[in-house]
């Protein structure tokens, strides 16, 4: 019987990747140094937006966490756990800066319409780029250094198809460039990130169903990841 708990983890996987894509499709894009931006931050959107982010960002590690577990018992056992270990570290230290960018932007916006004061939207910068910063970047590229080796940990392992990982990888490892794109770019990038989830979860949910390991083993390497 298949393991149901890699299944969700699958599941987990590529709902995560349909967030990532409606995250920037939702984001308002302004001038950020006028009012405008003040309109952006203070929006319901710019939360739904963020919000949405985050909660792709929790989804992923779980489906690091079902490719660990088909990937228990074969040759790349090892970067399977360093896959998780460094995507999990990479989402813990990236979402403290989310809540800033969500919460605090948008409070932020919200006085500055009540005050009329595009002084208040300059601060904005302060926000993104003061000591959060130091977490943030070092997470995402955690989370990018998470998705190669995944898609390194697939390709040697023989139990899943080779390519099945790369979009996957290619995907978090451009997360810090596409912030300089601009919206279309960004969206873009979206797309790349959920064809990337969408086909390695598939990829784990057939290896599950009869291409990879028994359930029985599959179910040990949930048990033993503390799943």
């Amino acid at each position: 019987m298949p393991s149901v708990r890699v299944r969700v983890g699958a599941l987990a996987l590529a709902v995560g990747g349909v967030l990532f894509v409606l995250y920037p499709a939702i984001r308002p894009y302004s001038d950020e140094t006028s009012l405008q931006g003040a309109v952006a931050f203070a929006s319901s959107a710019w939360i739904v937006a963020h919000v949405l982010a985050m909660l792709g960002f929790v989804l992923v590690p779980l489906g690091l966490l079902a490719l660990y577990a088909t990937l228990r018992d074969s040759s790349a056992e090892h970067l399977a756990l360093l896959a998780l270990v460094t995507g999990w570290v990479g989402v813990g230290l990236t979402l403290p800066y989310y809540g800033a960018e969500a919460f605090g932007l948008h409070v932020l916006g919200q006085e500055a319409l009540r005050q009329h004061s595009t002084t208040l939207v300059g601060v904005a910068n302060d926000v993104r780029y003061g000591p959060g910063a130091f977490l943030f970047i070092p997470g995402l590229l955690l989370l990018g250094i998470g998705g190669i080796v995944a898609a390194a940990a697939v390709w040697r392992s023989g139990t899943l198809p080779r390519w099945s990982g790369a979009l996957f990888g290619l995907s978090f490892a451009l997360y810090i460039p596409q912030f300089f794109g601009s919206p279309v770019i960004r969206v873009g990038h979206g797309l790349l990130v959920t064809a990337g989830c969408f086909w390695l979860a598939i990829a784990i949910w057939r290896g599950v169903l009869g291409n990879g390991p028994s359930a029985a083993s599959v179910d040990d390497g949930l048990e033993d990841a503390s799943w």
